[in-house]
């Protein structure tokens, strides 16, 4: 699944080909997605201006001159620059035409992801926490929300509610840094330890963003697939092997539905 960083690299990958740029059509081969495509959204779109591209959580908000189209890209999706005419991939759906000839490709072979359009504020974009790479998230803010609850802290620290963005990978990440296991109960932690999470969360977000804006460059491409797996996982993935660390043998354990790899001795 696209996390954070690679929406993040997706997002600076296609901002210079689509900011200011005039749409001149929008076609929909598949609308069937998580949510239907908006209906009208050809009618909506045709003649308008791209005023920005943002990123909210894992959404990509093209800003119009009136209203504004959200992405999602779900479990597999990705997008990329092409030339308009040409040969559609199995699996493409949903092509964005801009007056200069090139066009924006939405491909998505499981279509868990989603491509709407409104003149309000957006429904998904509601209730979320802060973004994790602001001034609003600090470890304060995880201590504050944590008090007296007993979930486990991995899955509390991948809750929209409580901070966005920050999916199996980077938590995975970012909880073996502070040395902090993955099944411990998110209102046993101290205040000093959430603070190092928090800045670790921060450090691998950064890091894998960067990691992924080396291949900016080629974006534009016949795969339009930046290679977002670059960095160096610690532990996610990698359950058996050695802990960098102690050498010791990382352990799994399923939290929330989701694999958890840890450092028994490393994390506590």
């Amino acid at each position: 699944m696209p996390e954070l960083p690679e929406v993040e690299t997706t997002l600076r990958g296609i901002s210079p080909w689509l900011k200011g740029a005039q749409i001149a059509s929008i076609v929909v081969r598949q609308p069937s997605l998580r949510w239907p495509v908006t209906a009208d959204i050809g009618e909506r779109v045709a003649g308008q201006t791209i005023v920005d591209l943002s990123r909210r959580a894992k959404y990509l908000r093209l800003q119009l001159e009136r209203g504004s189209m959200l992405v999602h890209l779900g479990m597999s999706g990705s997008l990329r620059i092409v030339a308009s005419g040409d040969v559609w991939r199995k699996h493409d759906h949903i092509e964005l035409q801009i007056t200069s000839g090139r066009a924006l490709r939405y491909h998505d072979p499981r279509r868990f992801g989603s491509w709407l359009w409104s003149d309000e504020e957006h429904w998904q974009l509601r209730n979320l926490g802060p973004e994790p790479l602001s001034d609003r998230f600090d470890g304060d803010h995880l201590y504050a929300l944590a008090q007296r609850r007993k979930v486990a802290v991995k899955p509390f620290i991948m809750t929209n509610a409580v901070v966005v963005g920050v999916g199996n990978i980077y938590a995975s990440e970012a909880l073996f840094m502070s040395g902090i296991r993955p099944d411990r109960s998110a209102g046993r932690i101290s205040l000093m330890r959430y603070r190092q999470l928090a800045d670790n969360i921060k450090v691998v977000l950064a890091r894998a963003i960067e990691q992924g804006g080396t291949t900016l460059r080629d974006f534009v491409n016949s795969s339009g697939e930046p290679g977002y797996f670059q960095q160096q996982l610690l532990v996610y993935g990698r359950a058996g092997e050695a802990c960098v660390n102690c050498s010791g043998v990382l352990r799994e354990q399923r939290l929330g539905q989701r694999s958890s790899v840890y450092c028994a001795a490393c994390q506590r």
